[in-house]
């Protein structure tokens, strides 16, 4: 038996080396940071997310400042925290959605899941190393954002007299909640791809939940749109990016309506965990 194995130029199971590695998070998670940052649309997006957000909260900040200037009496509730974040927080939360969605998505449109899969075969691994790459990338250009938003607006807002400071009441609160809804709404977009798995519907269902719903709410009776108003995941940006008193009394304050926000992208990402276990890719 081993004179004819060693003819046949094949070695004995027994002589094999033994098989080294598994499909580790670890692994699974260099290869989804080689992903996302080897797609020329991450980066596209992203600089889009700047550019939107600190350009226009930059232009908001300046005609607020040239306003309030020639108009002393508005400045009477002014908000300037909320105003320098204003862009970041309704336009950026689109654009990040638009990414969340994609980076599942598109591999499901170019069949690159089944790739994905053979290297890694065990889905929830894949899953959770595929969100927390996202998670990591949408937390750090948020948080970059956000301040340079706010620090740019408050400069450009100080001719006014009406810039604040992080040590303020509320400022950083603000500030720090803002790019940590941001990536909420992100994250909610993730659990939709894998739900959906397909771009068109997983940005069009996002867009409603974040828009196109509180614009429905606000059609009903008072006595209705107040109480379904605050379970919204879309609420959370208003509240959390204001510092003045005042705010709608039937909402919950700034960190309940976070928790709000955190319970969709939550439940969001258990379904596509879920549903991206037992389907077939």
């Amino acid at each position: 038996m081993t004179t004819s194995a060693a003819s046949s130029g094949k070695l004995p199971l027994s002589t094999l080396p033994a098989a080294s590695g598994r499909a580790s998070l670890g692994g699974a998670l260099r290869s989804e940071w080689t992903k996302i940052r080897s797609v020329r649309s991450t980066y596209w997006t992203l600089i889009a997310l700047l550019v939107v957000s600190i350009g226009l909260d930059a232009l908001i900040s300046a005609a607020s400042s040239s306003h309030l200037q020639g108009h002393p009496a508005d400045k009477v509730g002014f908000d300037s925290t909320q105003v320098s974040l204003f862009a970041f927080a309704f336009l950026g939360q689109l654009i990040l959605a638009v990414l969340g969605g994609m980076v599942i998505t598109a591999e499901y449109s170019t069949g690159m899941i089944r790739t994905s899969l053979s290297v890694q075969p065990r889905r929830g691994t894949l899953y959770v190393a595929k969100a927390l790459v996202f998670a990591g990338v949408a937390l750090v250009i948020s948080f970059f954002t956000s301040f340079v938003a706010f620090f740019l607006g408050q400069a450009l807002l100080s001719s006014s007299g009406m810039n604040a400071s992080l040590s303020g009441p509320g400022v950083l609160r603000a500030v720090v909640g803002t790019a940590l809804v941001v990536t909420l709404v992100g994250m909610f977009a993730f659990g939709l791809g894998a739900i959906f798995r397909h771009t068109a519907a997983t940005i069009a269902t996002a867009i409603g939940m974040m828009f196109v719903v509180p614009i429905i709410i606000n059609l009903l009776p008072d006595n209705w749109r107040i109480e379904v108003v605050r379970w919204l995941p879309s609420s959370a940006l208003d509240r959390i990016s204001a510092t003045l008193p005042g705010a709608n009394p039937h909402m919950f304050g700034p960190w309940g309506q976070f928790a709000v926000t955190a319970a969709w992208a939550v439940a969001a990402l258990v379904a596509g965990i879920v549903l991206f276990r037992k389907r077939d890719a």
